[in-house]
Formats: C-alpha cells, sequence, structure tokens
C-alpha cells in the first residue's frame, strides 16, 4: 500500500517508519524544511530506541521518504494520517488547528477518492468536524480515528507488537474500514488485535486510557504521603494492592509525578471537553491536582532536612527526562524541582543520558550539566534522584558517599531503599517510605 503521514514528531516519525518496516511505502510530510532535511540524511531529531536504526534502514531501502510538499506526497495513497500536535490551550482544550488545516489540505490536492486517518490525540467530536471541512471536496474522503497508545522509549515494540488496534468507523465507510483491516494486516495476523468502534468511541479511548494510568499514579503518591505518616511503607503496600489480579502491578509506582507529552494535558483535555457539555469528571480533575501539587514533594522534604537554609546549598540531580528511554522533559518534575532549588538559590548540578540538551535549551547557565554522572555529585550536599535510569539503578555508592560533601540523598523512584545505605554513611529518602538516618 501506499501511504502519506503528515507530521514528523513523536507519533507522526515511529508510524511512518514502522509502516515502512512492514512493507508499506510511506512519504512522512514537515512543514519545517530543516526536520526534513535532517531526516533525509537520516538524522532522527528524537531519541527512541531503534528509532534511528529503523528510519535508516527503511529510507536506504526506498520505502521510507521524506517530504515538505504535502500535494504531492497525496498523489496516489490509500491512506493520508494526520499526526500533528494538538498542544493544550490555557483552559486545557487541546488545540486542533494543525488538524483541521492538514484536513483542508488534504481535501484541496486529493487526487482521487481518499481515507484519512486521525492519529493526533484528539477531544470526542473532532472526527465528526474534520468529516464536515471535507465534504465539500472533489472526490469522496472518509475520516477514520485510529488514536495511537505508544510509550515513549518502547514505541516500536508498542507499534510492531500491538496489544490492540482502536479504529473508529463511522457506519457505510466500508471502502475505510477495508484499507485500514489491510494496512494493519502484518500487525494483526492474529486477527485479534483490531477494536472496531465508532469514532466518537475511539477519541473517548484515547483520553480514558491515559487518564486511567495517571489515577493510578497520582493515587499512589497521594497513599506515599500518607505512608510517611502513619509508618507503613508504600513499595510494601504497593505489592499487597498490585498482587489483587482485578487490580494489577503496573502504574502503581510512587514517585515524583508523571510527566510527558501525553498523561498531563490529555487528563486536562478530557476534563475541559467533558465539561463543554456540562460535565464535571471529578476523579480526572482531581487526578491533575494531586499530580501538580506532588511534584514539590521531595523538594519540600529537602527543605524540611536544611531546616528552610537552602541558599548556597549544592544539589545534584541524577534524571533530567520525564522517564527512561527518552529526551523528553515535558511537564517532566525536574524543571519543577530545577526552578524551585533555582528560586531558593542553590546551585543545580545535573546529569542525564540523554535529556540535557533540552534542560539546557530550558535553563541556559542556570543549571550547571556534567557528561559523567559522579562529576554531579561532587561537593554536593545532596543527590535528587528524579528518572530511573538503567545506569543509576546500581550505582558505586562508596564513590559517591566520597565525592559529597553531604551524605543526603533524596530517591525519588525508591530504587535504592533495598542497599541499606543508612550503613554505609547515607542519609537516606525514600518516597513514601521510613527514611534511614546515616
Amino acid at each position: 500500500m501506499k501511504l502519506c503521514v503528515i507530521g514528523t514528531g513523536y507519533v507522526g516519525l515511529v508510524t511512518g517508519t514502522c509502516f515502512a518496516a512492514t512493507g508499506q511505502r510511506v512519504v512522512c510530510v514537515d512543514k519545517d524544511a530543516s526536520k526534513i532535511e535532517r531526516l533525509q540524511r537520516y538524522e532522527v531529531p528524537i531519541y527512541e530506541p531503534g528509532l534511528q536504526e529503523l528510519v535508516e534502514e527503511n529510507a536506504k531501502s526506498g520505502r521510507l521518504t521524506f517530504t515538505t510538499d504535502l500535494q504531492a506526497a497525496v498523489r496516489d495513497v490509500d491512506l493520508a494520517f494526520i499526526a500533528v500536535g494538538t498542544p493544550p490551550t490555557h483552559d486545557g482544550e487541546a488545540d486542533l488547528s494543525a488538524v483541521f488545516a492538514v484536513a483542508e489540505e488534504l481535501a484541496k490536492h486529493a487526487t482521487h477518492d481518499l481515507v484519512i486517518v486521525n492519529k493526533s490525540t484528539v477531544p470526542v467530536g473532532t472526527n465528526a468536524q474534520v468529516q464536515r471541512l471535507v465534504a465539500d471536496a472533489e472526490h469522496d474522503i472518509q475520516v477514520v480515528s485510529n488514536p495511537e497508545f505508544l510509550k515513549e522509549g518502547g514505541a516500536i515494540g508498542d507499534f510492531m507488537y500491538p496489544d490492540r488496534i482502536v479504529i473508529g468507523v463511522r457506519a457505510g465507510h466500508d471502502r475505510a474500514r477495508r484499507l485500514m483491516d489491510k494496512v494493519y494486516h502484518p500487525l494483526n495476523l492474529s486477527c485479534t488485535k483490531i477494536v472496531w468502534m465508532n469514532p466518537e468511541s475511539a477519541e473517548v479511548t484515547k483520553y480514558a486510557a491515559n487518564t486511567m494510568l495517571a489515577m493510578r499514579i497520582s493515587f499512589m503518591n497521594e497513599l506515599a504521603v500518607l505512608c510517611e505518616e502513619v509508618g507503613a511503607d508504600v513499595q510494601s503496600v504497593r505489592h499487597g494492592v498490585g498482587s489483587d489480579p482485578r487490580i494489577g502491578s503496573q502504574f502503581l509506582h510512587a514517585g515524583p509525578g508523571y510527566g510527558g507529552s501525553c498523561f498531563p494535558k490529555d487528563v486536562k483535555a478530557l476534563v475541559a471537553t467533558a465539561r463543554r457539555y456540562g460535565i464535571e469528571l471529578e476523579l480526572a480533575d482531581a487526578t491533575n491536582r494531586v499530580n501538580v501539587r506532588h511534584r514539590s514533594f521531595l523538594v519540600r522534604k529537602l527543605k524540611r532536612h536544611f531546616g528552610n537554609e537552602l541558599s548556597g546549598k549544592r544539589i545534584a540531580i541524577w534524571g533530567l527526562a520525564f522517564k527512561p528511554g527518552t529526551d523528553d522533559i515535558r511537564e517532566s518534575p525536574s524543571i519543577t524541582t530545577i526552578e524551585f532549588l533555582l528560586n531558593e538559590g542553590c546551585e543545580v548540578v545535573g546529569h542525564d543520558p540523554e535529556a540535557m540538551e533540552n534542560i539546557r535549551e530550558m535553563f541556559g547557565d542556570g543549571v550547571t550539566l556534567v557528561d559523567d554522572a559522579y562529576d554531579a555529585v561532587r561537593d554536593a550536599d545532596a543527590l535528587m534522584l528524579l528518572t530511573e535510569w538503567r545506569e543509576y539503578q546500581y550505582p558505586e555508592f562508596d564513590r559517591i558517599r566520597d565525592l559529597m560533601r553531604t551524605r543526603v540523598i533524596f530517591d525519588g523512584r525508591n530504587i535504592w531503599g533495598t542497599y541499606n545505605l543508612a550503613a554505609q554513611g547515607f542519609e537516606y529518602a525514600g518516597v513514601g517510605t521510613q527514611d534511614e538516618s546515616g
């Protein structure tokens, strides 16, 4: 099949590249000429494990091409995927201007009957709006909703081996259904992965899934605060609760709050969408409020430890991306933490395997960034772990002890709680655990 994917951001680039890897011919379109030039040189502008190699492999084979010319790209294609950004507006609604603009361009330049597939994350009702926008096109255009469920750091596996493929197609759009079944056939050989529904259900499904996961995280973060007050251990609670098969163990890890490009904006967008219809999604709204409040949890503990005297303290931060396996810092807990520390007059020294350039663009010289994690802890008054990269899992604690000025560790991911750091001379604090004193 011949496909075009409009938008070469995270979703668009992964989608186009993975479809090409299944044998389809794919042209990826973006209005950013510099980005397209880089991609034509096989330079991937985002960090996603395995994506660089997959782009180069499929581009060299001729199955994957890149262009800024949408008019040429849409010629003779079977499916056109919209994968542009839908950033939040000031009131939490998704900004759909890019989606609508691309749909209008596709309708204008279509040379034959076309199926438009919306991959962008959009509120319920968007499919109907796009269908109305293209209703007067010269050719018949059918609009499908096909939300993505890609985890940053594991996106290629999620695409190539999906647990479900949600497709929203209107009754009577048989051509669209047939083509969607065909394009996903290589990923659906068992014929069990596709979940067919109407477009409105598909649009709600995307937001509902992310909000449900965000709720679990926020609930565990609230429990972590309670655990510290009553002498419980949130890790034990997590094991006890997660052992119930009705609940399961995923997304029950307490930490410094969720971030990234999806959970924060999708939760707010779902709440805003419901309010348009006069409905208050109180659990979803509370999920967002809890997360915003919890992002300062670790820094409040830091401040209590030093008796509110943080000015002049050198604080090392390990982990700047919102999660391991990505360079994405959008809504990362590290941002809130850094801003707080700088406002308190701290010297902040950070390390991350992939996200330092993005932090540098945001904070400039306000944050010292080092290439070696151990250089960050040199003469530090405290070490804060915010992202559980694998290389941080079992560091040389004796080396850290010798380098630090004050041996204080705030473990925002509870990955060091079993290492008996108190016996190694550290004062240790996790999230929802009972602190150890050296």
